[in-house]
């Protein structure tokens, strides 16, 4: 699985979950993890999650992680929100490390009643997406949601310091995903 950083500064509106969005728009062949730190403002037209639909979904900057697996044929929408759920239980873990506590609901972070996180989980024929973001402040997110951002949990958390923790928690995931890997081929079956 490739990991690639972005430069900071990218819009995420919703497309970037399309399929092939990596290979497509950065030349990434095969299953990836993408990071940046950027704003988020998502078109109706790009809203893939029903209970979603009507609503203000943006931020002034979070970071952003979009994950693609092209491992299963047909694609598994059920392994895929397991898989986000995966990964959203790495973030708590590095984010409890460095001090922030936060309470999961299903695929969503808080941090004392303030949503800290949005993510969505997809398929398509060929293959299965994941985008988790985090804010780094509650600036630019809509005024009917209580938010926080990472920066605001803790005074030493700098902006300079979320590169480093995404990155973190890439290569956690993906480690994860490739022990998982390791255990299936390791394991006798009747």
């Amino acid at each position: 699985m490739k990991q690639k950083t972005l430069e900071p500064g990218i819009l995420y509106d919703g497309s970037q979950i399309k399929p092939m969005w990596a290979f497509q728009e950065l030349g990434i062949k095969g299953s990836s993890i993408v990071t940046w730190i950027g704003p988020m403002n998502i078109h109706s037209y790009e809203l893939i999650d029903y209970e979603d639909v009507g609503l203000e979904i943006k931020s002034a900057e979070m970071v952003h992680f979009i994950i693609e697996h092209f491992d299963v044929q047909p694609a598994d929408m059920r392994l895929c929100y397991h898989r986000q759920r995966i990964l959203v239980m790495i973030v708590k873990d590095i984010l409890e490390e460095m001090g922030i506590k936060t309470l999961r609901k299903g695929d969503d972070l808080y941090v004392a009643r303030g949503k800290l996180s949005v993510s969505i989980a997809s398929c398509s024929v060929s293959s299965m997406k994941i985008h988790f973001a985090m804010n780094l402040t509650c600036q630019g997110t809509p005024l009917d949601v209580k938010t926080t951002g990472l920066t605001e949990c803790t005074p030493s958390l700098a902006r300079e310091d979320i590169p480093e923790m995404a990155e973190k928690i890439s290569k956690i995931y993906v480690r994860e995903i490739n022990d998982i890997e390791q255990d299936i081929s390791k394991t006798r079956v009747f």
